[in-house]
């Protein structure tokens, strides 16, 4: 009996066993111009309340000369028109109607979305079009980074931002573990199998990529079950719309039971960072078509689908091999696994390989991973282009379509960095550019969000516009909205920091603080924890006095509040080195008395900082840690998924993992729970030396650090979860206290 046999019986006997048909658990993909118009007036009175009622929202399909479009201008009885050729068009219409005309302001970080009593109707029609069909948005780390707890009401929000700035294709990948699991038990595998196969909820990504396996876990049946509703939630929101959602597919990844259950299966084992081994099975096993095939058959009944799948070979792994041949027979594997569940199938691939592991990826393997697959069948996303862009490099991905994406943060780090110049300018230059082959998109490609609000707006800017951004002028608007107001103090402080905070060429993400690494009496530990800064830290302090002064002109303003704690937390981040090469040198020459002085300081500092950060929702690790047990149904549930967010943030794999700190976050609870207890422990220990004469043993620190890392992660106590405090009152507070000394 063949293969192909046994998942045939197996599929039947499933199906009866269930007692139902695939068609009653497909999910709308298709939406009518009525429809889409309800979807749009729905976002519509979400966003603006009472007043939806002064828009008239009309969708007429038909693009302009090949483009999406959206116009608003003034209708019949007084009312305002809001009209595109789908719902993502009006929503963005009605985005761009509200900056312009009631001083409305929405991002992650800050908002003011009050509305005059009465809306100006426009005088005349104001039109847009997008040079770009693909508008593409997140990255699948965002996924855990930022959304791991996210309900359908944070879903929605998120939708609806994407929709009201262009975004017509999202990544959408929750809920992959209900394919999964039906994919296996199809084959045969039990709950116990997949117990040690799926990983817990804040680290699916890397699961979902095949880096890990069962990491946080065991997963409870009902979280999956949760997942699987808010993924058709969520699909439901964004194809109302009009947007095409990317969903995944099948890359090879099988449970690590899998060669007992196929024991003449060929299955490689590959590693990532310091995790055990996972499997990945061999592309030319006949098994690797069929399991492809299931995983999109079953997803496709489950989600339905817009015929546009994410799948990735070899994140940040090496192949085996450099052979061509082999490249190409993975890659038609693959894609072959895709097209026999739906012809019409587009693989949509990261190109982050291609840098990651660039000293694999020449010409020729890249040439060949690529060429096995139709050209008008695979889009590539050039996931780093503001930084490093591979398209310049291999002809612009040897005729594939691509996406220029901004990447910018890594880890939901909380820092201020960007690279203003290229995304004000590259995406538009490269339009015009003859080298750049099928060029048909931009997108956002951020590891986190609900950071730096400023470079996702100059980067959204884009979408609308087929000429660079005007710095100077951005800024204008940008503090215009934001604020409120016109500020000439506001405007250069802006305007300093675009020349040097958001002009990065020195590091990935921007510089960290050296508190939150793993205390140390470097300067620059490198690693996860990297302080060197790619600007003049004058350039910052100078922006700070300017935003201080301007307190009492914008301080009515949610925007600028959140941007003055933002500012005055990244200047604390930083001076916070100098205070700790204080502690390092009064150490170094054995002078007890100014290690004490400094050692006080500097943990004097971490709490200004904690206190700071308190003022602002934003920066609260208790918002995070009460989403997480939020999610639990019992008391061992709650418990699993605490500790799957502490670790995250901190260790992020067991106590020997390297990427411990990669995601670390400058919020108030990790300031006092977390990095002042662990520098605490840190300058006790070396002043006890200092004073014994003895030496400081840095190495048997560590790994005493590291047991005390773990113990915290698997904590309980509880963090603020709600704001404390006036934003500027402890802003002024800490400007008064350190100016003069920075």
């Amino acid at each position: 009996m063949n293969i192909r046999t046994i998942i045939l019986l197996a599929s039947v006997s499933a199906a009866l066993a269930c007692g139902c048909k695939a068609e009653d658990k497909a999910v709308k993909t298709d939406f009518s111009v009525k429809e889409q118009e309800e979807a749009a007036e729905g976002l519509v009175q979400r966003v603006t309340g009472r007043h939806a009622a002064s828009f008239d929202v009309r969708i007429n399909p038909e693009q302009k000369e090949g483009r999406d479009w959206f116009a608003y201008y003034p209708g019949k009885n007084g009312k305002i028109v809001l009209e595109g050729n789908n719902g993502i068009s009006v929503a963005s219409a009605l985005n761009r109607y509200l900056r312009d005309n009631c001083g409305w302001s929405y991002s992650w970080c800050g908002a003011d979305t009050s509305l005059p009593e009465v809306l100006p109707v426009p005088e005349d029609t104001v039109l847009r079009t997008s040079p770009y069909r693909y508008r593409y948005c997140l990255n699948y780390c965002t996924f855990n980074y930022t959304m791991s707890w996210w309900d359908e009401e944070r879903w929605q929000k998120e939708i609806d931002f994407m929709a009201m700035n262009g975004i017509n294709m999202p990544l959408a990948v929750t809920g992959q573990n209900t394919v999964w699991q039906k994919v296996y038990k199809r084959l045969g595998f039990s709950d116990e199998d997949l117990a040690s196969f799926f990983s817990g909820p804040a680290y699916f990504n890397w699961f979902w990529m095949g880096n890990l396996d069962g990491w946080g876990g065991p997963l409870p049946q009902n979280f999956i079950d949760r997942h699987e509703a808010l993924q058709k939630y969520i699909l439901y929101a964004e194809r109302s719309l009009g947007m095409t959602p990317v969903l995944p597919a099948f890359t090879g990844h099988v449970p690590p039971a899998f060669g007992e259950k196929f024991p003449d299966a060929r299955i490689r084992k590959t590693d990532w960072v310091n995790f055990p081994e996972v499997s990945i099975l061999d592309p030319d096993e006949e098994l690797f078509s069929e399991i492809g095939r299931m995983f999109i058959e079953e997803q496709t009944a489950l989600y339905g689908t817009n015929h546009y799948y994410t799948a990735d070979t070899f994140n940040e792994n090496e192949p085996p091999t450099d052979d061509p041949g082999f490249l190409g027979k993975i890659s038609d594997k693959v894609y072959k696994s895709m097209a026999s569940a739906d012809p019409e199938a587009t693989w949509i691939m990261q190109g982050w390989l291609f840098y990651h592991e660039r000293d694999f990826w020449g010409d020729e393997e890249i040439k060949a991973l690529l060429g096995a697959v139709p050209d008008d069948r695979m889009i590539i996303l050039d996931l780093w282009s503001e930084r490093y862009p591979v398209w310049s490099r291999t002809e612009a991905y040897y005729g594939k379509p691509w996406i220029w994406c901004m990447l910018h943060n890594f880890g939901q780090n909380i820092t201020m960095s960007g690279n203003a110049t290229s995304v004000a300018n590259d995406p538009a230059n490269t339009l015009k550019d003859p080298s750049a082959g099928k060029f048909m998109g931009i997108g956002l490609t951020m590891e986190g969000i609900e950071q730096t609000p400023v470079m996702y707006a100059l980067m959204l800017e884009n979408v609308w516009r087929d000429t660079p951004i005007d710095q100077d002028r951005f800024i204008h608007k940008y503090c215009r909205e934001r604020y409120g107001k016109d500020d000439a103090r506001a405007f250069e402080a802006w305007k300093t920091l675009f020349g040097s905070v958001f002009e990065n060429t020195e590091n990935n993400g921007g510089p960290e603080s050296i508190i939150t690494g793993r205390p140390t009496f470097k300067k620059n530990p490198g690693g996860t924890t990297t302080t060197k800064l790619h600007y003049d830290n004058a350039d910052l302090v100078k922006a700070w006095d300017l935003l201080i002064a301007a307190a009492d002109s914008l301080g009515g303003r949610d925007g600028y509040r959140y941007d003055i704690v933002d500012v005055t937390r990244q200047v604390l981040a930083n001076h916070a080195s100098t205070v700790q090469q204080k502690v390092a040198e009064a150490y170094n020459k054995k002078n007890i008395r100014k290690f004490e002085e400094a050692s006080a300081e500097f943990l004097a500092l971490i709490d200004d900082m904690d206190r700071l950060l308190s003022t602002r929702s934003e920066f609260l690790l208790g918002r995070w840690l009460d989403a997480a047990k939020a999610m639990g149904t019992t008391p061992e549930e709650k418990a699993l998924y605490e500790h799957n967010a502490r670790n995250l943030l901190t260790l992020w794999g067991n106590r020997e993992c390297y990427l411990h700190d990669y995601a670390c976050r400058q919020w108030s609870g990790m300031m006092s729970g977390f990095y002042r207890p662990r520098w605490e422990m840190f300058l006790g220990e070396a002043g006890d030396a200092l004073k014994s004469g003895k030496k400081f043993d840095e190495k048997a620190f560590v790994e005493k650090c590291k047991d005390w890392e773990w113990n915290w992660t698997e904590g309980s106590e509880s963090y603020p979860a709600v704001p404390d405090g006036d934003e500027i009152t402890e802003s002024v507070r800490i400007y008064e206290k350190y100016r003069n000394s920075i």
